[in-house]
């Protein structure tokens, strides 16, 4: 909250976690929303109408019936109680003893074992051939922090087997989310990046990442304010140059869509991915939209918050690059990879931050061309 960052945390004792859920269903305003990084891009994805959405991870009745028509669930997904994360949203501003938060933002906290299990993986993959997808959305790893360390490392090999039975010729994209475990995560970086052909992150998980993997600026403890372009983009650079795909390396990984509070990038290698300008402009306006909860940008609602002058690196001999309005994507190309940046209208004052990462990646995904090789 101090540093107004997004965060998530496994919530180990049962019995008080549950005690907390359960006042904080019973509280007057309460409000019920779908939950879950998977959930929460199917039900995004859902909204347009051609689209049909498989959901394969544990649906409890409630979440069954917050669910978009579009969304359709195995009935093997289907379990006797929901699982609740609790969700503690703030504005900018608002004050928690000695804290400020500098921005809007939230803390996740929960108990659920069956996510954290990944306990609905086998289901997934023996319903892929009947249901036949244009697009695999992978998340949820980070929810297997909650687990043992052994438990944890059976059950990613047991992930890492199906994803490499998914066709090669279905595109596969994986969520980030907030994570604190180093060696959990380079396992992640070595082993699952190479199977999937895009990722999705946001400010929080990018550090975690070059820290975990001893990348570029792992030195830096966390950002200070609105993260540094060229930072961003040096380590974005250093992910696709070292665990992307490239004509000596057997690794599927060819995009990532980063997304910070007051601008998005989408880096794509050459070659695989077109309409990258539309991509990451929606992207831009599902986080305007989503956050003011409009149909449509209110520019009354919303200011800019990105740097009107950036350089595109630290580390190499950078390109400036000053934002114009009327082209508000600015682009530029490094060594066969293509950057596209959009700054972000941000709202004032958001109705609720929580799903903003997943709207994000949903829309950018919707816009994304994949060329087949």
């Amino acid at each position: 909250m101090e540093r107004g960052a997004a965060a998530e945390r496994f919530f180990s004792d049962a019995e008080s976690f549950h005690d907390v859920a359960r006042t904080a269903s019973e509280y007057p305003g309460a409000q019920l929303y779908v939950g879950g990084n998977a959930a929460l891009i199917g039900q995004k994805l859902a909204t347009n109408p051609d689209l049909k959405v498989l959901l394969c991870g544990p649906v409890g009745p409630k979440l069954h019936e917050l669910l978009d028509d579009n969304v359709v669930v195995p009935p093997e997904s289907m379990q006797e109680r929901d699982e609740f994360h609790l969700i503690l949203e703030y504005q900018a501003g608002e004050e928690w003893g000695q804290v400020k938060a500098p921005s809007a933002n939230r803390f996740i906290f929960s108990h659920d074992l069956s996510n954290g299990a990944l306990n609905m993986l086998e289901v997934f993959v023996s319903s892929l051939d009947e249901f036949q997808p244009d697009l695999v959305v992978l998340s949820g790893l980070h929810m297997m922090e909650g687990q043992s360390k052994e438990m944890r490392q059976r059950r990613l090999m047991e992930a890492v087997a199906s994803i490499s039975d998914i066709p090669t010729d279905i595109p596969i994209h994986l969520e980030l989310a907030s994570m604190t475990d180093q060696d959990f995560m380079s396992n992640i970086i070595h082993q699952v990046f190479p199977l999937v052909n895009s990722i999705g992150l946001n400010e929080q998980e990018l550090l975690f990442l070059t820290q975990s993997a001893s990348g570029p600026h792992a030195s830096l403890a966390s950002w200070s304010g609105v993260p540094d372009v060229g930072v961003v983009s040096d380590i974005l650079f250093w992910i696709l140059k070292e665990h992307g795909k490239t004509a000596e390396r057997a690794s599927d990984l060819t995009r990532i869509h980063f997304h910070t509070l007051a601008y998005h990038i989408l880096v794509t290698v050459d070659g695989y991915w077109g309409n990258q300008v539309a991509a990451v402009a929606a992207g831009a306006r599902a986080a305007g939209t989503q956050a003011c909860a409009t149909e449509t940008i209110d520019t009354s609602k919303v200011f800019l918050k990105a740097p009107l002058e950036f350089v595109t690196s630290q580390i190499e001999a950078p390109s400036k690059i000053s934002l114009n309005p009327d082209e508000p994507v600015a682009r530029w190309e490094r060594e066969g990879i293509s950057f596209h940046f959009t700054p972000v209208l941000v709202c004032k004052d958001p109705v609720r931050t929580v799903g903003l990462g997943d709207a994000i990646s949903a829309e950018g995904l919707l816009y994304s061309e994949v060329h087949p090789q």
